[in-house]
């Protein structure tokens, strides 16, 4: 059961095709989960009842802070609550899995609204504003040999989520995918969206997509880097061993 709070987003198409991707993943009590944008922490209580070790979830809002330890406790789940900016409250803490349902709707202006349930999906006027920092600081919060699983509309430029995470290091595919319906932030900007050609004349629907960004176990960087080396002519590599 998962209560929401008034003013905090309540859990909808997005949520669950997150937890769904999320149930593919392998989760030991070993695993180490961050939970970015946590609203009320159904992505927590997924993660804590797939038998997460560790989970803490974040969230700028007091309320949907309230809102996971409440439903942290309807749930029974171990869940750490923290409200903080994204990651200014980490410390430099690395997690084996990070998932973030950020905001992601494109609006009118780049000033993002500082109080109010809007937080929850006005993302500037590319719909990145979150994206964009949380890909930033991908490669310093998931461990090496873990993954990201970071939750987006295709108004929002997919292909530069992927080329941004691939930038810094990380393999990416495309895990899940979701057309629905528009819902009442879409249509009441249809005229908007339509202006600036992130969607077609009349159309209806909204696709999500779930990214999954690995990042490489360290041995695998090594090897990586071994393989990168150019050997130039008339030479060979060798290991410490052959000194």
């Amino acid at each position: 059961m998962i209560v929401s709070l008034p003013g905090v987003y309540k859990p909808q198409d997005d949520t669950s095709l997150l937890i769904e991707a999320l149930s593919s993943q392998t989760v030991t009590p070993s695993t180490r989960v961050l939970d970015l944008c946590s609203g009320t922490g159904a992505l927590s209580i997924a993660a804590a009842r797939a038998g997460a070790g560790r989970v803490l979830a974040i969230d700028i809002s007091r309320r949907a802070i309230l809102n996971v330890r409440l439903n942290r406790i309807f749930n029974k789940a171990r869940v750490e609550a923290r409200r903080g900016d994204l990651t200014e409250v980490v410390h430099g803490e690395v997690f084996d899995l990070v998932v973030s349902n950020p905001p992601y709707v494109p609006s009118e202006i780049d000033d993002l609204p500082t109080a109010g349930v809007e937080r929850a999906w006005n993302a500037g006027v590319s719909g990145r504003a979150l994206l964009d920092r949380i890909i930033a600081s991908a490669p310093d919060m998931v461990a090496p040999g873990g993954s990201l699983l970071l939750l987006q509309s295709a108004l929002c430029d997919v292909n530069k989520t992927e080329v941004m995470l691939e930038e810094r290091g990380m393999a990416v595919e495309v895990v899940a995918r979701r057309s629905i319906p528009f819902g009442p932030v879409l249509r009441a900007r249809r005229a908007m969206l339509e202006r600036r050609g992130l969607i077609d004349q009349g159309q209806e629907t909204e696709e999500l997509v779930v990214l999954r960004a690995q990042v490489a176990r360290t041995s695998e960087k090594r090897a990586k880097h071994w393989d990168d080396v150019v050997e130039p002519a008339g030479t060979r590599k060798v290991g410490c061993h052959g000194r």
